[in-house]
């Protein structure tokens, strides 16, 4: 009896925490946007023409603005020379960088990974990404070869191994970026989506 108790409460709580730790994100986020650009905003504005909820609206509008800007050729050169001056600084270099490949990775305008592969290692097959197929992008000593670049994920972590592999080893799959990654980094635990 307590063993089917229990078993229902971690259902309950894997279910739950998902949507729990989605919907406080996005709190987080708007209270956060709100104290700051809130505060910004009564200072520039008299009392009686600010309301709550305006430093939301405008910390969004100023994250579209910045997008749209981004846009433009000039301010991405800016940006990159900004970058530049913040990779040479000691510790914030390492901070930002690892913050910035982590965004980067959810970007829409970049393609993160390849065609979705099985990779043969003796005698099994593990699931990888394709991250870099061109020779001319890779290290000098790997142009010679006949190989590419293959991220594969490791379950349940964030981490996984960049190997280069001969082509004539990948297989490749029948499966979306998305949904190999969901696959991979749950052992395989929710397989594949019938959508």
């Amino acid at each position: 009896m307590l063993k089917s108790i229990s078993k229902i409460l971690i259902t309950g709580f894997i279910t739950l925490l998902p949507v729990v730790l989605t919907i406080y994100l996005i709190y987080w986020l708007a209270i956060s946007s709100e104290q700051v650009m809130g505060n910004a905003l009564k200072l520039l504005l008299p009392n009686a023409a600010y309301f709550p909820g305006m430093g939301m609206i405008a910390g969004l509008i100023v994250v579209f603005i910045v997008g749209l800007m981004m846009n433009a050729y000039m301010v991405r050169q800016l940006f990159a020379l900004g970058e530049q001056l913040l990779y040479r600084l000691p510790l914030i270099k390492t901070v930002y960088r690892a913050f910035r490949d982590f965004f980067d990775f959810f970007s829409p305008k970049k393609e993160q990974f390849g065609q979705v592969v099985a990779v043969s290692v003796n005698d099994m097959e593990l699931v990888g990404f394709v991250t870099q197929e061109d020779p001319m992008r890779l290290p000098e000593s790997f142009r010679d070869r006949d190989s590419v670049l293959v991220y594969l994920p490791m379950s349940y972590m964030v981490g996984g191994y960049t190997v280069l592999i001969p082509r004539s080893d990948l297989r490749p799959l029948k499966m979306s970026m998305e949904e190999a990654m969901r696959f991979v980094l749950t052992a395989g635990i929710t397989g594949k989506n019938e959508t």
